[in-house]
């Protein structure tokens, strides 16, 4: 969380730059493309102030206007690309997620926290059905994830309290757990045991297993997990086979990132 966040009222604060980020944060996999009035409603910015933000990212090429809608263009992606090509966590973990999928023979990823959500930055996946498309860039609500717990399991009560304040806690399966008291309580669980497992809370049939990674001062700055179909994955092969895997290679990960 960052500790000293720029306000609105602040002089560095640039209005119309933060609307125009709004205006592109509106498109997403649910609404990959948008009408102005539909932008509007979504960013809560007026009719003309959103006409002027679409028409600005339009003539920089990061939205195409086609008829009435809008939609996010492929240049978009070097915003992320930006991001990703100045950590070293990405390169370092690919080997890693890549080999543990190839041993659990199940999809393994790597997560970092934004805000309230997960946001994938390596994954390695294997060929078997299932039904939430995974790729790199996606975002998961951490609340509801083993990476995502992981990851809340290492901020201070009082970041943590307001992350789930700002969260949109929904029933997503049979089994999701959506009492805020509940999920502190198994989010201390896991930073107690340092791992966490998730079964069919997200996604029905989806299950999955995660454990933090650590930079050299010992700062949780990611998760990994493996994920898969609950038929093929019971909770002792996730506690017994899987997880001493991901255990390992989290080990070797963090020797890496001690080192650079």
């Amino acid at each position: 969380m960052n500790a000293n966040p720029v306000t609105p009222d602040s002089e560095t604060y640039v209005e119309a730059f933060a609307r125009g980020l709004t205006v592109i944060c509106a498109f997403d996999a649910s609404h990959p493309e948008l009408t102005l009035s539909e932008v509007a409603e979504i960013t809560s910015i007026s009719r003309a102030a959103a006409r002027r933000l679409l028409s600005t990212l339009v003539h920089l090429g990061y939205v195409h206007a086609s008829g009435r809608t809008f939609s996010l263009t492929a240049k978009i992606m070097k915003l992320g690309y930006a991001y990703l090509s100045g950590q070293a966590l990405p390169d370092i973990v690919e080997p890693y997620v890549v080999k543990v999928a190839e041993q659990t023979g199940e999809s393994c990823s790597v997560c970092v926290l934004d805000d309230t959500e997960v946001v994938y930055i390596a994954r390695a996946s294997v060929k078997k059905i299932m039904s939430i498309n995974l790729s790199i860039g996606t975002r998961l609500p951490a609340w509801a994830t083993a990476t995502g717990r992981v990851l809340l399991s290492s901020l201070a009560q009082s970041e943590l309290a307001q992350v789930l304040g700002n969260s949109q806690i929904i029933q997503h399966a049979a089994g999701t757990v959506t009492s805020v008291a509940a999920l502190e309580a198994n989010i201390a669980t896991v930073h107690e045991h340092g791992y966490s497992l998730v079964s069919q809370e997200l996604e029905f049939g989806l299950t999955a297993v995660a454990v933090p990674l650590r930079d050299k001062s010992g700062r949780v700055v990611a998760a990994m997990n493996v994920a898969g179909h609950v038929l093929r994955n019971t909770r002792e092969q996730m506690l017994e086979h899987h997880l001493p895997i991901l255990q390992n290679a989290a080990a070797e990960i963090n020797a890496a990132l001690a080192s650079r």
